[in-house]
């Protein structure tokens, strides 16, 4: 986001004197564009020598403005009575003198022009009284410093008002201060939007400045912000009213205090956010959910909070809809199965739960019998959950669409499927991410009901799941669209086909990363029976699949629009074959890592280049820089990511130009 414009050096500003003759003649000078906040022109040593020093001293006596001789209240006087927010920004650029003392200057004391003066100031210029707050300003590293924050607060005031700034680091020699968040305090009474992100010299001052004259905040992150204690959230509390979002991370000297003042005067809060902070316990998370009847949004991470928070939650937390909860070591399973049974989260619609061990079967069948609109569950890291709470919790979540596990090693093949089999009509997606437990066994699938409802699929790095697993999920859930098998390395042709066979609705995206047992066969069956319906293969790292692969893809495929054959045994003559198939619009294409590719699929590649938007070359050794320089200059409307060996200067050139 702009917020200075670019000079050299950093906040090299005349600490007094003029850069012109006349520095209040800087009007016709000075245009204030709408992409610039204050602009700062660059400064160069004067080079003197020796036999001039005195007369240029005293022709400096005689050329020195005679405003720069009044003292600070006096040019305050006269700032606050300019007409309109372009004379005060150009007076802003005189030094760093005036634009400090411009940004002191509060919107209650500008002068309001009178009735006289109305007919000779434009409406735009008289916007700079009440701005709506549609500008962001985000400062990072070095430029984050109390003189940018001065020229953000000066600038913007004309031109609508600034209405989210984002503070991210810090310069470590001038850095931002409370002085800068008392300038934006100053000018910007339409802050909507604060983010603090590793700003350790901002403390309670300069969070007391905001609350002071940014009344309409409504939204306050703090990240890393180890000045700040519970003296500047009260005064958040006390002077931001609309407050709606708090989030609080690795703040170590925020604690319950804080957040009880923000329970008794923040009544519109919705969503609250807390990480990390180890002076946060009980009392603190319990009042919050207690008084904001609003808050829909809850996330607790790696927090010193007991059962007693989690039974908070399940009896007020009325209108959740999302909880997060996320490392909480002293909480354990009593605390989640009165947070169940209490039967208040009736609105909470999505639930992630990650490290946490008081998750245990018993635990999770009471949330899924007290949380009855819940649709989407994520479990991570939680390694007391087996195959009887799974099943117990798939029976009790009559309306759950989606499920997610992840690294839950106690979860079983038997589990899974006991699961698909009892949720008949919700379920839509299903995710295994890393369960370790999960490992091929001879199961009667006729036996089981199928889930009909099932749409997509993901099983990504669970080593033990292969292709007979593959084959029972395939005979269980017939309407497949979406299948993910990222990293299943075990499974084979004769484990994928059952799947491919019993898709009644037709394959939509099918990511087959990292399966290196697949061969040529496999896709050339996914071609022909889901052709009419494919629109994304990822066949990435399949080593076996050669250029027949491609020729039944051209055949077969009528919608495909992205493809990903990286890392596999394709040539020329299947970039040739791509390139021929008339009902092909390919939008996405990567080759990378397929060192068979060479200098002879230009032709092809540029044709192919008529519908494609990204095209990935890394790796692809046998293509050279020349090569690629021409394809840059054909395919001016795609993303090409090119061999690292490829890069010269023509097509830096050619790429700087586009």
């Amino acid at each position: 986001m702009p917020t200075l414009v670019n000079y050299s050096g950093d906040d090299e500003l005349y600490p007094g004197g003029s850069f012109c003759p006349n520095p209040m003649d800087l009007g016709r000078l000075y245009t204030i564009g709408s992409n610039v906040d204050v602009y700062y022109p660059p400064t160069k040593r004067a080079r003197i020598s020796v036999p001039f020093i005195f007369e240029a001293l005293e022709r400096e006596q005689y050329q020195k403005p005679g405003i720069e001789v009044l003292p600070d209240e006096c040019l305050f006087e006269i700032f606050r009575r300019l007409p309109s927010g372009k004379e005060r920004s150009s007076c802003a650029c005189v030094s760093k003198r005036w634009l400090m003392l411009m940004s002191s200057i509060c919107r209650a004391e500008i002068e309001r022009t009178t009735s006289s003066d109305v007919e000779m100031v434009s409406s735009d210029e008289n916007q700079d009284i009440e701005g709506d707050g549609y500008l962001t300003r985000c400062l990072e590293g070095k430029k984050a410093t109390d003189v940018r924050l001065a020229a953000i607060a000066v600038g913007t005031s004309g031109r609508g008002g600034l209405g989210k700034l984002s503070i991210r680091g810090s310069n470590s020699v001038r850095g931002v201060t409370n002085l800068g968040l008392s300038a934006v305090s100053h000018g910007c009474p339409s802050l909507r939007s604060l983010s603090l992100w590793n700003v350790s010299s901002i403390g309670d001052e300069g969070l007391s400045e905001i609350a002071k004259g940014c009344h309409m905040l409504e939204k306050l992150d703090l990240c890393l912000s180890s000045s700040i204690s519970n003296k500047g959230l009260i005064a958040i509390a006390e002077g931001c009213p609309s407050l709606t979002t708090l989030n609080i991370e690795s703040c170590s000297k925020i604690g319950n205090e804080g957040l009880q003042a923000i329970a008794r005067s923040c009544p519109k809060l919705q969503s609250i956010s807390i990480k990390d902070c180890p002076l946060v316990g009980d009392h603190g998370v319990s009042s919050l959910l207690s008084s904001a009847s609003n808050l829909s949004r809850v996330k607790l991470q790696a927090l010193n909070i007991t059962d007693f928070s989690l039974a908070v939650i399940g009896h007020y937390g009325k209108a959740i809809t999302n909880l997060v909860l996320c490392g909480l070591q002293n909480v354990s399973e009593r605390g989640f199965w009165v947070m169940g049974v209490a039967q208040g989260l009736q609105k909470i619609v999505s639930f992630t739960i990650t490290s946490c061990r008081g998750v245990t079967d018993a635990s999770i069948e009471a949330m899924g019998k007290g949380c009855n609109n819940l649709k989407q569950m994520c479990l991570r890291k939680c390694c007391f959950v087996s195959d009887s709470g799974l099943v117990a919790f798939a029976k009790a979540a009559v309306s759950l669409e989606s499920l997610h596990l992840e690294e839950c090693n106690r979860v079983t093949q038997s589990g899974i499927i006991g699961a698909l089999s009892n949720i008949k009509t919700k379920l839509k997606s299903l995710t295994l991410v890393k369960c370790m437990g999960v490992k091929d066994i001879d199961v009667e699938v006729s036996m089981l009901s199928p889930c009909e409802s099932l749409r997509s699929l993901a099983i990504q790095n669970c080593p033990g799941f292969g292709s007979a697993s593959l084959a029972m999920i395939g005979k269980l859930c017939p309407q497949l669209q979406h299948v993910d098998l990222t990293g299943l390395y075990g499974i084979t042709d004769a484990g994928l086909l059952p799947l491919l066979e019993n898709c009644e609705a037709g394959l939509v995206k099918v990511n087959l990363t990292g399966c290196w047992n697949l061969t040529d066969n496999a896709v050339s069956s996914l071609a022909r029976l889901h052709g009419g319906t494919l629109e994304l293969l990822n066949l990435d790292g399949c080593w076996k699949i050669t250029d027949a692969s491609l020729v039944a893809i051209a055949d077969n495929c009528l919608l495909l629009n992205d493809l990903d054959v990286s890392k596999c045994a394709i040539t020329d003559a299947g970039v040739a074959v791509l390139s021929g198939a008339t009902q092909l619009s390919l939008q996405v294409l990567s080759l990378s890592g397929c060192s068979d590719v060479s200098n002879k699929s230009v032709p092809f590649l540029k044709k192919l280049g008529q519908t494609l938007l990204g095209l990935n070359l890394q790796n692809c050794n046998s293509i050279g820089s020349s090569t690629i320089e021409l394809l840059l200059e054909n395919l001016w409307r795609c993303d090409i990511l090119f061999p690292e060996n490829t890069v010269t200067e023509s097509w830096l050139l050619v790429s700087t130009a586009r």
